[in-house]
This record gives C-alpha cells, structure tokens and sequence, in this order.
C-alpha cells in the first residue's frame, strides 16, 4: 500500500495554485494603491467595496471580502482619519454604523477603480480572452462549491 504523503504535490494542490495565483496578482496590483496613497490592501478592499456597493456596515464588508473584525475595524480608523469614508448611526440597528466614502474618497476610489480596470485587462490579455472568461467562470464555481466555514483558518 502506497503512502498518500509519497503522492501529494504541494505544487499541484489546488488551494495552493489559488492562493500563489491570487497572492502574484494581488501584489501587482499594491503599487497602485500602496504607492499613491500608502493604503494597505485592506484599506483597499474596503474602499473598494464602498465604491461599488455604496453604504454598508463593516460586518458586511468583513462578510463580502472574508477580511477578519480586526483588520476591516484598522483600514476604517485610517480611512476615516484621512478623510475618506464617514460613519453615520444605521436606521436599523442602533449598535451598528453605516460606512460610506466622502467626496475625497470617492475620487480616490475612481483613480484607483480606473487602475483596477486597466490591470484587469492586462491580466486578461496574458490569458487570451477565451481563456480569461473560462477561468472567471470556473472561479466563480469553485467559490460556490466549496462549503461555508469549510476549514475555517485557524
């Protein structure tokens, strides 16, 4: 009988290619906002969440990017200091408050979301974009198949 340790590869284990492929292009994409305004990639993921979806409590960002209280609770603190996002009482429930960008931020979520855009299709055109829309596709099936809290992080 064969040893299931002589057969794995880390190399070519699945959650391991995701997170090289995602930390590789994570990092292409840090210049941009790392360089302009010395964000973090958190303080990114929330600003950008706020672009896009508008208003929200940080248990909602935490909930959408899977970024931990902690750290979400950090990049809003900098964020509001530097003038970017406000919070404001939610009208339905008293112990949470409503995130939104300020007009500062919005401009800085319209340069950055520009970038974004731009090293997106950059991405895109390494793969071809057949390739690029298959990978999408499969991406976002991956990310539904797999079971909430399925091996949560210790």
């Amino acid at each position: 009988m064969t040893d299931p340790a002589d057969d794995f590869d880390l190399q070519d284990f699945l959650p391991y290619l995701l997170n090289q492929a995602a930390e590789a292009t994570s990092r292409g994409f840090q210049a941009a906002y790392r360089d302009r305004y010395g964000f973090t990639r958190t303080q990114w993921r929330v600003m950008a969440n706020l672009g896009k979806f508008g208003a929200m409590t940080a248990r909602d960002i935490c909930a959408i990017s899977h970024i931990e209280k902690t750290k979400v609770s950090r990049a809003v603190a900098a964020l509001e200091q530097a003038g970017l996002l406000s919070r404001a009482p939610s009208a339905t429930d008293r112990r949470a408050e409503l995130l939104s960008l300020t007009g500062q931020g919005r401009a800085v979520f319209a340069e950055l979301g520009g970038l974004a855009l731009a090293f997106d299709r950059q991405l895109r055109a390494v793969l071809g974009t057949e390739d690029a829309e298959r990978l999408v596709s499969l991406l976002r099936r991956l990310a539904q198949a797999v079971p909430p809290g399925a091996g949560a992080e210790d």
